[in-house]
């Protein structure tokens, strides 16, 4: 039985986890690419030089997977959950749905932007992803109560 509910737990991380990624990044992206992208293909051979310096910025964002505490990874999965059965409910609005996936994460103590970047790490590192389902089954049993006679 347990082993069903972590399997269905994993599931919906995994299927969950794609879907508010594209919110925040949506309500955060084109505020702070916009300028920056039609810079660089303004310039083809200028900006070879020039972009070589930018290019050594983007891999920040790859030490992040390092620096996620048990508590964060819990709530992600939690969150990712939440927002699977957010997304998969028919009687919900597509407006309101992003707006209660976005109150879901945030009730699980992240801000979208940590949310995006532990899924995005989730896509690459299959030893984060076993941890998370690990932390999950782990929290999942603690909520659960032993009623074995």
């Amino acid at each position: 039985m347990m082993k069903s509910s972590l399997l269905f737990s994993t599931a919906l991380l995994l299927s969950g986890g794609a879907a508010l990624p594209a919110f925040a990044q949506e309500t955060a992206a084109p505020a702070t690419s916009a300028p920056a992208q039609p810079a660089a293909p303004a310039q083809p051979s200028a900006s070879a030089q020039s972009a070589a310096p930018a290019q050594p910025a983007a891999p920040a964002t790859t030490p992040a997977p390092t620096s996620f505490t048990d508590a964060e990874l819990v709530g992600f999965a939690n969150a990712a959950i939440e927002a699977d059965k957010i997304q998969k409910d028919a009687t919900i609005a597509p407006e309101a749905k992003q707006q209660q996936m976005l109150a879901a994460v945030q009730a699980q103590g992240l801000e979208p932007a940590r949310y995006n970047q532990i899924a995005q790490a989730t896509r690459t590192d299959p030893e984060l992803v076993k941890k998370i389902q690990e932390l999950a089954a782990a929290d999942m049993a603690a909520e659960q109560p032993t009623g074995t006679p």
